[in-house]
């Protein structure tokens, strides 16, 4: 007897608890733009995202396909992520961010169909379209549809809004999520379904959600952190609140009106939120966070006891993982002052290991190695880099090249990326350690180290710094600085101070913008 078609998540919701806040897109006002706020039910999003299934089937888009999808959070978003997995395509969200020519190479390189993308952007596709030559359909929503462009909007007021039928077969959820692309062209993590139900239930239980929670998107749904643990949220039912465009008084104003009780951020989000004047953070009641998710980018020591003085101290909890592996190790609020610096240990359903450079386990405590994960989450390939993905893995253990160590309580400790690494005089200098050491001086919002020519040592130490406003320092004060808490070989020989660090949406530091300088005319670089 074959088996029952399963029944889609949000359909499941829809009737189950049919009248419950599913969505809120609430803007304030910005320059002409009048403030918005737009509620949905489940009953509601579930009819809207079958309007938009059907809008990609009429338009011959199919379980398998490539569709990309563009935009600034928007209810408009989370319609259409639920609407993808229903279909069965391949959602691949794009960085709003990308120049044409980057968007260009990731809209090509995945072999999209069709292009799902806020008004806002329709003149980026327009620019693209002739180099995109697999893309048969541009829809364009919120807004007005550019030269050969559908209006979205439009199809979907006339779209069924049943079910789709007869896609019982095809993968739930299935995503691919280029890489950042901090070293050159991004790679497409091709993730098959919705990955373990067992798993993400194990995660989600150990985090201890519960389906009364509020979520809120810190940061673009476009990365693979808070589009991802928006995903868990409609899970399990909780009510998400889309913040559109980032700012950090507005991000605490949707805190206190919808009692915000979890989200998912990188550390730079967070820092604008603590670094607000005590004034204006009074205005606002915080105390409804149970569950702040830190991660995208590592959090300093300094940063989490800031965070630490103006939410709970129960509600801080960080994940380390990445694009192409999933959540691999939690640090619990217990242990936040206690393991400074720490990940944690392995999350529920993953084993870690580390190797060293003969391949060789290292089951000694405090002794570096590259980390490896073995998780039912892991992702399926890099599309198109098959060498690549091989290259990653050893049997079924994968890595992306994060170098770690783990103490004698079985507390792991990221070291750096591997390609991060500095090699000064012979010795192995990892840029994560010092840039936490440098961030803890009171002048200092943000640094970032990395190794540049020497002659005598082939690497030295360089530190790029971005100041508080109405703070100076000199160079050799924060070297002066740093002696007080790491070795002599790892001290920064030059700083420079910049008005901004360059960064990824997701908030990882661009070395390879900060290092090319430097590196110019070498016949090697480090990048």
């Amino acid at each position: 007897m074959a088996a029952a078609p399963r029944e889609d998540l949000l359909t499941h919701h829809a009737k189950k608890r049919p009248h419950k806040l599913a969505v809120v897109d609430d803007r304030p006002a910005l320059g002409h733009a009048p403030a918005r706020c737009i509620e949905r039910s489940f009953a509601e999003l579930e009819r809207e995202a079958n309007q938009l299934a059907h809008v990609w089937l009429e338009l011959g888009v199919r379980p398998g396909h490539k569709l990309v999808w563009c935009g600034q959070n928007s209810l408009a978003l989370v319609r259409a992520i639920h609407a993808a997995r229903k279909v069965g395509v391949i959602a691949v969200p794009l960085n709003y961010r990308l120049t044409p020519e980057e968007a260009a190479y990731v809209v090509d390189n995945c072999d999209a169909v069709a292009v799902y993308t806020d008004a806002e952007y329709a003149e980026l596709f327009e620019k693209i379209l002739p180099q995109v030559p697999k893309v048969r359909h541009v829809l364009v929503f919120d807004g007005t549809p550019g030269k050969n462009q559908l209006d979205a909007d439009a199809l979907l007021a006339r779209a069924s809004s049943a079910p789709p039928a007869d896609l019982e077969e095809h993968d739930d959820g299935s995503t691919m999520i280029y890489t950042s692309g901090t070293t050159g062209h991004p790679k497409g993590a091709l993730r098959s379904g919705l990955g373990d139900p067992g798993q993400a239930r194990a995660l989600m239980g150990f985090i201890g959600y519960v389906p009364e929670d509020v979520y809120l998107t810190t940061g673009p749904l476009y990365h693979s952190g808070p589009g991802g643990f928006m995903g868990l949220a409609h899970t399990i039912a909780n009510t998400v609140v889309v913040q559109h465009k980032f700012d950090p008084e507005d991000w605490l104003r949707l805190v206190d009106r919808y009692k915000v009780s979890t989200t998912f951020s990188a550390p730079t989000p967070i820092r604008l939120v603590c670094n607000l004047p005590e004034e204006v953070k009074a205005r606002y009641d915080r105390t409804s966070m149970k569950r702040m998710i830190a991660n995208a980018a590592p959090w300093s020591f300094a940063l989490k006891e800031a965070y630490l003085r103006d939410f709970p101290e129960d509600s801080l909890w960080e994940v380390y993982g990445s694009t192409e592996l999933g959540v691999n190790s939690l640090l619990a609020p217990k242990d936040q002052r206690r393991k400074p610096g720490s990940c944690g240990r392995p999350a529920p359903g993953v084993e870690l290991k580390l190797l060293d450079e003969g391949g060789e386990e290292i089951l000694e405590a405090n002794r570096p190695g590259e980390l490896y994960v073995r998780s039912k989450s892991v992702f399926a390939t890099y599309y198109k880099a098959q060498e690549k993905y091989e290259k990653s893995r050893r049997e079924d253990f994968f890595t992306v090249g994060d170098i770690a160590y783990r103490d004698e309580e079985g507390f792991y400790f990221i070291c750096d990326r591997k390609n991060d690494m500095i090699i000064s005089g012979g010795m192995n200098i990892y840029p994560a350690e010092i840039e936490a050491a440098l961030e803890r001086h009171p002048a200092v919002l943000d640094v970032a180290v990395f190794g540049i020519p020497s002659e005598e040592w082939g690497e030295s130490v360089h530190a790029v710094v971005a100041l508080r406003n109405g703070h100076t320092l000199e160079g050799r004060d924060l070297i002066a600085f740093a002696r007080q808490h790491l070795a002599g070989y790892k001290l920064p020989r030059s700083v420079s101070f910049v008005s901004e660090i360059p960064r990824t949406g997701s908030g990882k530091i661009l070395k390879r913008v900060l290092r090319q300088p430097f590196w110019k005319g070498h016949g090697t670089s480090v990048l």
